[in-house]
């Protein structure tokens, strides 16, 4: 059992300023996010597209401010669970019990659920034969693309991550790049490049194809894709990645006997508390009467939470709020000399 004053579900922004802002007054605090990597929708959904409304920073990528927001929190050594996502919690004597999909648990008077609009899943194929391969041939990510060298390797989507792997992969892999349509939705140039690969031969891009079958026992074999006009082509394969995008929803969260209002959590304006003592909702998940859902927004949500999270994390000593620019204590956080 991990112990910790405070545990953050969600790593977007909101998240990473409400672990600085739980540092600042001295808890500790611990980030568990179901993706596999910092950020986000910032990161999933928009890391290129530029963000105008954070404050003193005329324009910056959901990648820049991301990158950002970690180097903020590098004096403090902050822990993240990454690819776990929280499953249960419950309630024991004054702390939350909190276990994830892969066993971990924590406990903590404090969760802060951070999570934008809910857990981050992939779309995945609709065949039921599929789910014996995931995490093995079928895969919705990729973590180490060596894996693919001279491969056959089967790409479904029609987004910038399925032709930029395609483009990528087929360096050094034979790649088939499967659409239901014939436009794709990724930056032209991208689109421009497959073109020219599957007129050289680098790429075999088939379109207005989908998934239909996969074929294997021990392992993925080949595959078989359908056309609009019921074309069934059979094609050997050795790795089928699919990009259709994520599926964002509250998951678990559901189930944990919050005031759930149209798949967002209600909570009072004081602390961004719910009905639940000791829990707390931030960011795009938390619903108010004039709520805003602004990144800037989940910033103050997540600062007023960190302050209410030291009431419960240490009952018996009285915050007394402190600015940075004269505290020395803060200073001394934050590895600041004077």
């Amino acid at each position: 059992m991990i112990k910790t004053d405070a545990l953050i579900i969600g790593a977007g922004p909101t998240g990473l300023f409400t672990a600085h802002q739980l540092k600042l007054i001295g808890l500790d605090c611990i980030i568990v996010d179901n993706l596999d990597k910092i950020g986000g929708q910032c990161i999933e959904l928009y890391p290129d597209k530029p963000i105008y409304d954070i404050p003193a920073i005329p324009e910056c990528t959901g990648e820049e401010l991301t990158n950002n927001l970690i180097n903020q929190l590098k004096p403090f050594n902050i822990k993240f669970h990454l690819s776990e996502r929280v499953d249960e919690v419950k309630k024991n004597n004054s702390n939350w019990e909190v276990k994830t999909n892969k066993g971990t648990k924590f406990s903590t008077p404090n969760v802060i659920i951070a999570g934008g609009v809910g857990s981050f899943e992939p779309r995945k194929f609709s065949p039921k034969e599929c789910e014996k391969f995931e995490n093995k041939s079928i895969l919705y990510s990729v973590k180490d693309k060596t894996i693919f060298k001279g491969k056959t390797v089967s790409i479904f989507g029609g987004g910038d991550s399925a032709l930029d792997w395609a483009i990528e992969l087929s360096k050094n892999s034979n790649v088939n790049l499967i659409h239901r349509r014939d436009e794709f939705r990724g930056a032209q140039h991208s689109v421009d490049k497959v073109h020219e690969l599957n007129k050289n031969g680098k790429i075999n891009l088939l379109t207005k194809f989908q998934l239909k079958m996969v074929n294997g026992t021990d392992k993925l074999e080949s595959i078989e894709i359908e056309s609009d006009d019921k074309e069934i082509k059979k094609l050997e394969t050795d790795y089928i990645l699919g990009f259709f995008g994520l599926i964002m929803q509250l998951g678990p969260i559901a189930e944990w006997g919050l005031n759930i209002d149209k798949k967002t959590v209600a909570v009072d304006t004081e602390k961004f508390e719910t009905n639940q003592k000791g829990i707390y909702a931030v960011g795009d998940i938390c619903t108010y009467p004039g709520k805003l859902k602004l990144i800037l927004s989940g910033f103050h949500e997540g600062a007023l939470a960190a302050r209410a999270c030291f009431k419960l994390a240490r009952p018996n000593e009285k915050y007394r709020f402190e600015f940075t620019t004269s505290s020395k204590t803060i200073k001394n956080r934050l590895g600041v000399k004077e």
